[in-house]
């Protein structure tokens, strides 16, 4: 097994208020996710590598996207966009990485996605409630979207964690 490093990733301050204590371990989960893409090629990032599954890193940072505009815009913001991958047809079209999908296209998307979401959090306080409602009719506070977030994170890049050591080896924390 071959440890992996993660230089650019940020380290949550420990001694923070409550939201930069929440924006920072939220920023680095998602810099962890990138960090476990890092190095492979558009092919490795494509491969379904845990048998049955079809997950894949690719896969993973779609639906992060995806994740990230489904809470932050729709939800918090109460913006009315399209899905990026999903289709009513297939709501979990965003795992599914077609044979042209490539890092810097997806990584492009995700950026994207997690600055709006940056900047759309910016305009709630952490107890705000969202603008878009749940599927039972109730909102949600800005401080639950950041752990909802802050989980959905955790546990993809441990997802993440198995893919890469099936396709390269590396591990890592």
């Amino acid at each position: 097994m071959t440890p992996m490093t993660f230089p650019g990733r940020p380290e949550p301050a420990i001694d923070s208020a409550e939201r930069p204590m929440l924006e920072g371990w939220l920023d680095y989960h998602r810099e962890t996710l990138v960090a476990k893409c890092a190095g492979l090629t558009d092919a490795q990032l494509r491969e379904a590598s845990v048998p049955p599954s079809a997950l894949t890193l690719l896969g993973l940072v779609q639906h992060l996207a995806e994740v990230e505009r489904y809470w932050f815009r729709e939800i918090l913001a109460g913006e009315e966009l399209p899905d990026l991958y999903s289709t009513e047809e297939d709501p979990d079209a965003d795992f599914t990485v077609s044979e042209t999908a490539t890092w810097a296209g997806t990584e492009a998307v995700w950026r994207a996605e997690t600055a709006a979401a940056r900047k759309s959090a910016a305009a709630f306080g952490l107890d705000d409630f969202s603008k878009g409602l749940s599927s039972s009719g109730k909102p949600f506070n800005l401080r639950w979207i950041y752990t909802h977030m802050i989980e959905e994170y955790a546990r993809h890049n441990g997802h993440a964690d198995l893919v890469r050591e099936r396709v390269d080896g590396a591990t890592g924390v």
